[in-house]
Protein backbone atom coordinates (compact mmCIF):
# COMPACT_ATOMS: atom_id res chain seq x y z
CA UNK A 1 0.00 0.00 0.00
CA UNK A 2 1.49 3.29 -1.05
CA UNK A 3 0.43 6.93 0.80
CA UNK A 4 0.69 10.02 -0.92
CA UNK A 5 3.95 11.17 0.66
CA UNK A 6 5.06 7.63 -1.36
CA UNK A 7 3.75 9.07 -4.49
CA UNK A 8 4.92 12.76 -3.58
CA UNK A 9 9.01 11.06 -3.44
CA UNK A 10 7.98 9.12 -6.63
CA UNK A 11 7.53 12.10 -8.50
CA UNK A 12 10.41 14.21 -6.69
CA UNK A 13 12.74 11.23 -7.53
CA UNK A 14 11.80 11.17 -11.25
CA UNK A 15 10.00 7.42 -11.01
CA UNK A 16 6.51 8.85 -11.73
CA UNK A 17 4.80 12.17 -13.35
CA UNK A 18 2.90 14.06 -11.61
CA UNK A 19 0.00 13.55 -13.70
CA UNK A 20 0.47 10.27 -13.76
CA UNK A 21 0.09 10.28 -9.55
CA UNK A 22 -2.48 12.82 -9.68
CA UNK A 23 -4.30 9.94 -12.09
CA UNK A 24 -3.64 7.17 -9.24
CA UNK A 25 -5.10 9.48 -6.50
CA UNK A 26 -8.04 10.11 -8.51
CA UNK A 27 -8.85 6.57 -9.69
CA UNK A 28 -8.26 5.50 -5.83
CA UNK A 29 -11.01 8.08 -4.71
CA UNK A 30 -13.26 7.33 -7.64
CA UNK A 31 -13.61 3.67 -6.55
CA UNK A 32 -14.14 5.01 -2.88
CA UNK A 33 -17.18 7.09 -4.24
CA UNK A 34 -15.97 9.79 -1.97
CA UNK A 35 -13.29 12.55 -3.41
CA UNK A 36 -9.79 12.20 -1.40
CA UNK A 37 -10.44 15.66 0.02
CA UNK A 38 -13.23 14.01 2.08
CA UNK A 39 -11.29 10.96 3.39
CA UNK A 40 -9.30 13.18 6.16
CA UNK A 41 -6.72 10.32 5.65
CA UNK A 42 -3.14 9.89 7.80
CA UNK A 43 -0.77 7.53 8.30
CA UNK A 44 -1.05 5.35 11.39
CA UNK A 45 0.61 1.82 9.92
CA UNK A 46 2.34 0.57 6.99
CA UNK A 47 2.25 -2.87 7.79
CA UNK A 48 2.36 -5.23 10.83
CA UNK A 49 6.71 -4.72 11.26
CA UNK A 50 4.93 -1.23 12.13
CA UNK A 51 3.42 -2.77 15.51
CA UNK A 52 6.72 -4.96 16.01
CA UNK A 53 9.13 -2.18 15.70
CA UNK A 54 6.78 0.14 17.87
CA UNK A 55 6.36 -2.76 20.96
CA UNK A 56 9.94 -2.97 20.48
CA UNK A 57 10.93 0.21 20.66
CA UNK A 58 8.55 0.85 23.76
CA UNK A 59 9.78 -1.88 25.87
CA UNK A 60 13.64 -0.10 25.14
CA UNK A 61 12.74 3.31 26.22
CA UNK A 62 11.23 1.76 29.31
CA UNK A 63 13.96 0.30 29.95
CA UNK A 64 16.04 3.33 29.47
CA UNK A 65 13.91 5.74 31.42
CA UNK A 66 13.70 2.65 34.21
CA UNK A 67 17.43 2.66 34.05
CA UNK A 68 18.86 6.20 34.45
CA UNK A 69 15.19 7.07 36.60
CA UNK A 70 17.14 4.69 39.32
CA UNK A 71 20.53 7.24 39.24
CA UNK A 72 17.62 10.54 38.82
CA UNK A 73 14.22 11.33 36.85
CA UNK A 74 16.56 13.76 34.82
CA UNK A 75 18.86 10.88 33.83
CA UNK A 76 15.94 9.04 32.71
CA UNK A 77 14.40 11.37 30.54
CA UNK A 78 17.52 12.10 28.69
CA UNK A 79 18.18 8.56 28.19
CA UNK A 80 14.94 8.26 26.49
CA UNK A 81 15.37 11.12 24.46
CA UNK A 82 19.03 10.47 23.26
CA UNK A 83 17.27 6.55 22.58
CA UNK A 84 14.11 8.29 20.73
CA UNK A 85 16.32 10.81 18.66
CA UNK A 86 18.51 7.70 17.40
CA UNK A 87 15.88 5.28 16.55
CA UNK A 88 14.05 7.85 14.35
CA UNK A 89 17.51 8.35 12.52
CA UNK A 90 16.62 4.92 11.13
CA UNK A 91 13.17 3.90 11.67
CA UNK A 92 11.82 7.34 10.53
CA UNK A 93 14.36 8.81 8.16
CA UNK A 94 15.17 5.96 6.57
CA UNK A 95 12.55 3.53 6.82
CA UNK A 96 9.53 6.15 7.22
CA UNK A 97 7.47 3.87 9.57
CA UNK A 98 4.56 5.78 10.57
CA UNK A 99 3.26 4.14 13.85
CA UNK A 100 6.98 4.25 15.60
CA UNK A 101 8.00 7.47 14.08
CA UNK A 102 4.89 9.16 16.16
CA UNK A 103 6.03 6.79 19.35
CA UNK A 104 9.71 8.39 19.16
CA UNK A 105 8.47 11.44 18.15
CA UNK A 106 6.50 11.75 21.58
CA UNK A 107 9.11 10.11 23.45
CA UNK A 108 11.87 12.51 22.40
CA UNK A 109 9.58 15.49 23.11
CA UNK A 110 8.37 14.32 26.74
CA UNK A 111 12.16 12.81 27.80
CA UNK A 112 13.08 16.28 27.24
CA UNK A 113 10.52 17.85 29.59
CA UNK A 114 11.30 15.41 31.57
CA UNK A 115 15.08 15.76 31.71
CA UNK A 116 14.80 19.96 32.01
CA UNK A 117 11.84 19.58 34.38
CA UNK A 118 14.07 16.78 36.71
CA UNK A 119 16.61 18.99 36.89
CA UNK A 120 14.67 22.52 37.66
CA UNK A 121 12.12 20.84 39.65
CA UNK A 122 13.72 17.79 41.43
CA UNK A 123 9.99 16.97 43.52
CA UNK A 124 8.61 16.43 40.20
CA UNK A 125 5.44 18.67 40.93
CA UNK A 126 4.35 22.02 41.97
CA UNK A 127 1.68 22.82 44.01
CA UNK A 128 -1.23 26.06 43.46
CA UNK A 129 0.81 29.77 44.60
CA UNK A 130 4.72 27.92 43.75
CA UNK A 131 5.35 30.50 41.46
CA UNK A 132 9.08 29.16 41.27
CA UNK A 133 8.28 25.75 40.69
CA UNK A 134 5.61 27.04 38.17
CA UNK A 135 8.14 28.95 36.37
CA UNK A 136 10.47 26.09 36.07
CA UNK A 137 8.03 23.51 34.20
CA UNK A 138 7.55 27.40 31.88
CA UNK A 139 11.35 26.86 31.26
CA UNK A 140 10.58 23.05 30.71
CA UNK A 141 7.72 23.38 28.19
CA UNK A 142 9.54 25.98 26.16
CA UNK A 143 12.35 23.72 25.70
CA UNK A 144 10.00 20.48 24.84
CA UNK A 145 8.93 23.45 22.14
CA UNK A 146 12.56 23.92 21.01
CA UNK A 147 12.94 20.30 20.97
CA UNK A 148 9.79 19.06 19.01
CA UNK A 149 11.04 22.40 16.17
CA UNK A 150 14.47 20.06 15.94
CA UNK A 151 12.71 17.21 15.63
CA UNK A 152 10.91 18.61 12.72
CA UNK A 153 13.51 20.32 10.70
CA UNK A 154 15.21 16.74 10.72
CA UNK A 155 12.51 14.33 10.58
CA UNK A 156 9.41 16.31 9.21
CA UNK A 157 7.04 13.84 11.08
CA UNK A 158 3.32 15.50 10.99
CA UNK A 159 2.43 15.14 14.58
CA UNK A 160 5.23 17.32 15.34
CA UNK A 161 3.82 20.46 14.76
CA UNK A 162 0.91 19.55 17.25
CA UNK A 163 2.99 18.42 19.98
CA UNK A 164 5.39 21.51 19.76
CA UNK A 165 2.35 23.40 19.92
CA UNK A 166 0.95 21.19 23.07
CA UNK A 167 4.57 22.18 24.97
CA UNK A 168 3.73 26.00 24.00
CA UNK A 169 -0.20 25.86 25.50
CA UNK A 170 2.26 23.82 28.76
CA UNK A 171 4.02 26.84 28.92
CA UNK A 172 1.30 29.36 29.06
CA UNK A 173 -0.58 27.24 31.17
CA UNK A 174 2.87 27.18 33.50
CA UNK A 175 3.17 30.98 33.41
CA UNK A 176 -0.61 31.39 34.22
CA UNK A 177 -0.09 29.49 37.30
CA UNK A 178 2.98 31.26 38.49
CA UNK A 179 0.97 34.34 38.30
CA UNK A 180 -1.92 33.87 39.24
CA UNK A 181 -2.98 32.42 43.29
CA UNK A 182 -6.05 31.42 42.05
CA UNK A 183 -5.86 29.91 38.89
CA UNK A 184 -9.61 28.99 38.07
CA UNK A 185 -10.71 32.27 37.71
CA UNK A 186 -8.60 32.26 34.52
CA UNK A 187 -7.57 28.64 33.45
CA UNK A 188 -10.51 28.03 31.53
CA UNK A 189 -10.67 31.13 29.38
CA UNK A 190 -7.27 31.09 28.59
CA UNK A 191 -7.64 27.40 27.59
CA UNK A 192 -10.32 28.18 25.39
CA UNK A 193 -7.92 31.25 23.94
CA UNK A 194 -5.32 28.51 23.51
CA UNK A 195 -7.37 26.17 21.63
CA UNK A 196 -9.07 29.01 19.14
CA UNK A 197 -4.98 29.82 18.33
CA UNK A 198 -4.30 25.99 17.45
CA UNK A 199 -7.87 25.36 15.67
CA UNK A 200 -6.35 29.15 13.46
CA UNK A 201 -2.39 27.31 13.44
CA UNK A 202 -4.75 24.04 12.00
CA UNK A 203 -6.73 26.67 9.38
CA UNK A 204 -3.68 27.73 8.43
CA UNK A 205 -1.72 24.20 7.06
CA UNK A 206 -5.05 23.26 6.06
CA UNK A 207 -5.58 26.21 3.89
CA UNK A 208 -2.05 25.56 1.96
CA UNK A 209 -3.03 21.76 1.19
CA UNK A 210 -6.61 22.43 0.35
CA UNK A 211 -6.72 19.11 -1.65
CA UNK A 212 -4.90 17.11 0.93
CA UNK A 213 -2.45 15.30 -0.83
CA UNK A 214 0.46 16.38 1.04
CA UNK A 215 2.01 16.13 4.66
CA UNK A 216 0.49 19.57 5.20
CA UNK A 217 -2.79 17.77 5.66
CA UNK A 218 -1.69 15.20 8.04
CA UNK A 219 0.04 18.36 10.15
CA UNK A 220 -3.30 19.85 10.34
CA UNK A 221 -4.71 16.60 11.53
CA UNK A 222 -2.90 17.02 14.46
CA UNK A 223 -2.96 20.33 15.35
CA UNK A 224 -7.45 19.59 14.90
CA UNK A 225 -7.00 16.90 17.30
CA UNK A 226 -4.95 19.24 19.66
CA UNK A 227 -7.22 22.52 19.53
CA UNK A 228 -11.07 20.47 20.12
CA UNK A 229 -10.48 19.68 23.28
CA UNK A 230 -8.94 22.42 24.44
CA UNK A 231 -12.04 24.29 23.15
CA UNK A 232 -14.72 22.27 23.91
CA UNK A 233 -13.64 21.23 27.52
CA UNK A 234 -13.34 25.14 28.63
CA UNK A 235 -16.64 25.80 27.05
CA UNK A 236 -18.73 23.26 28.98
CA UNK A 237 -17.08 23.78 32.05
CA UNK A 238 -17.60 27.70 32.26
CA UNK A 239 -21.11 26.96 31.37
CA UNK A 240 -21.06 24.67 34.18
CA UNK A 241 -22.09 21.66 33.01
CA UNK A 242 -19.87 19.62 34.28
CA UNK A 243 -20.64 19.95 38.12
CA UNK A 244 -22.90 16.94 39.06
CA UNK A 245 -25.71 15.89 36.90
CA UNK A 246 -26.88 18.47 34.64
CA UNK A 247 -30.32 19.65 34.48
CA UNK A 248 -32.62 19.27 31.55
CA UNK A 249 -32.09 22.95 30.26
CA UNK A 250 -28.43 22.01 30.82
CA UNK A 251 -28.58 19.25 28.78
CA UNK A 252 -30.62 20.89 25.81
CA UNK A 253 -27.67 23.55 25.83
CA UNK A 254 -25.22 20.91 25.30
CA UNK A 255 -26.96 19.36 22.76
CA UNK A 256 -27.33 23.03 20.86
CA UNK A 257 -23.48 23.04 21.04
CA UNK A 258 -23.02 19.99 20.17
CA UNK A 259 -25.50 20.47 17.14
CA UNK A 260 -23.49 23.88 16.57
CA UNK A 261 -19.79 22.44 16.90
CA UNK A 262 -21.07 19.97 13.89
CA UNK A 263 -21.78 22.73 11.65
CA UNK A 264 -18.50 24.18 12.37
CA UNK A 265 -17.10 20.61 12.01
CA UNK A 266 -18.58 20.59 8.52
CA UNK A 267 -17.87 23.64 7.02
CA UNK A 268 -14.17 22.94 7.58
CA UNK A 269 -14.54 18.64 6.64
CA UNK A 270 -12.92 18.02 10.24
CA UNK A 271 -14.20 15.42 12.69
CA UNK A 272 -12.08 15.88 15.79
CA UNK A 273 -13.99 18.50 17.22
CA UNK A 274 -17.35 15.70 16.65
CA UNK A 275 -15.13 13.40 18.36
CA UNK A 276 -13.94 15.76 20.83
CA UNK A 277 -17.35 17.10 22.29
CA UNK A 278 -19.17 13.55 21.61
CA UNK A 279 -18.65 12.01 25.28
CA UNK A 280 -20.00 15.55 26.53
CA UNK A 281 -23.39 14.74 24.61
CA UNK A 282 -23.82 11.09 25.36
CA UNK A 283 -24.07 12.60 29.01
CA UNK A 284 -26.21 15.11 28.42
CA UNK A 285 -28.64 12.62 26.60
CA UNK A 286 -28.05 10.27 29.47
CA UNK A 287 -29.29 13.25 32.06
CA UNK A 288 -32.54 13.60 29.74
CA UNK A 289 -33.56 10.53 29.62
CA UNK A 290 -33.28 10.13 33.64
CA UNK A 291 -35.13 13.60 33.94
CA UNK A 292 -37.33 11.68 32.10
CA UNK A 293 -38.01 8.38 33.62
CA UNK A 294 -35.90 6.19 31.71
CA UNK A 295 -33.63 5.50 34.67
CA UNK A 296 -32.69 1.82 33.93
CA UNK A 297 -32.12 2.31 29.80
CA UNK A 298 -31.12 5.90 30.08
CA UNK A 299 -27.35 4.63 29.06
CA UNK A 300 -28.40 2.10 26.39
CA UNK A 301 -31.25 4.59 24.39
CA UNK A 302 -28.30 7.22 24.49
Amino acid sequence: MYSDIDLDSAVAAGALSAEAAQGLRSHAASRRSSPLVDEENFRLLTGFNDIFVAIAGVLLLVGMAWTGGEVHVALGGAMVAASAWGLAEYFTKVRRMALPSIIFLLAFVGGVFAAVTGILVPSGNISQGDQTGAMMMAIGAAVAAAAAWLHWRRFQVPITVAAGAAAAVGVVVSLLLASFPVIETVIYPALLILGLAVFALAMRWDMSDTARTTRRSDVAFWLHLLSAPLIVHPVFEMLGLLGGTPSVAQALVVILLYMGLGLIALAVDRRALLVSALGYVIYAIIALFREFGAISLNVALA
